[in-house]
């Protein structure tokens, strides 16, 4: 690869994390692209990455499995830092809390928070030394409000979110800047089962957003333009949490 800045997108290969590696790699990142197990989706998108004139390289791995991590990153890191790392991967696993057994709360927190901190944790390393970076953790409307039957959900982003803002502080003087973006409700296979005659009158503007709608924001982020902008969360939400 050139030397074009470098971003490693998690849970990349659908969804809001295929639309974020799409938009940074159309702003001229060369895109580190993990996924879990969808192989043929990933190859998809980094063809349309690689169609961008930039590189596209693929990462399996499982983000909640702190050794899987490091066998694949940790060579990487010999040679090239990320300028930016997105913390996209995730999945929900409705339930009352009642109803909810212990691997649908496990799962659910270990792919957002430990997902978080193994892959963060050894790519801050580098930034730290090259005294730059940006990390954006995507986190959700349910874990600022809270959502019935989300309780794992709500829990896991609700923790990334304080992460977000204690990171921020931690490595602020090191000129590295760390921020979350909140979806409400997208256009994803997530959100396929939903009544939308049941949601959308908890919206103001009306619609579900767009994947690229979340992209964009996280384009920002990672701008010069936000360059004093740390520790914060930017909803992108229609207006269904204020």
């Amino acid at each position: 690869m050139d030397k074009r800045k470098i971003a490693l997108i998690t849970g990349g290969s659908k969804g809001i994390g295929a639309a974020i590696a799409l938009t940074l790699a159309r702003d001229g990142f060369n895109i580190w692209l993990n996924y879990r197990s969808d192989h043929e989706s990933a190859s998809g998108i980094a063809g349309e990455i690689e169609r961008k004139g930039v590189g596209c390289l693929l990462l399996p791995f499982d983000v909640s499995d702190g050794d899987d991590v490091k066998t694949v990153l940790t060579p990487l890191l010999e040679n090239d830092t990320p300028y930016v790392v997105v913390n996209n991967a995730g999945y929900t696993k409705d339930t009352i809390l009642a109803m909810m057994n212990e691997q649908e709360w496990k799962g659910v927190l270990s792919v957002a928070l430990d997902g978080f901190f193994f892959v963060t944790k050894l790519v801050l390393v580098n930034m730290l030394r090259k005294r730059q970076g940006r990390i954006i953790n995507i986190v959700s409307t349910s874990g600022q409000s809270g959502m019935p039957g989300q309780v794992n959900y709500s829990a896991a982003k609700a923790g990334l979110i304080g992460a977000t803002k204690a990171l921020a502080a931690e490595v602020a003087k090191r000129n590295i800047l760390v921020n979350a973006v909140s979806p409400g409700f997208i256009e994803t296979h997530m959100t396929e089962g939903l009544s939308k005659d049941r949601v959308l009158p908890m919206i103001p503007l009306g619609r579900f957003g767009k994947p690229w709608e979340i992209a964009e924001a996280v384009s920002f982020l990672v701008s010069e333009k936000a360059a004093y902008i740390t520790g914060q969360v930017i909803a992108v939400n229609g207006g269904a949490y204020m």
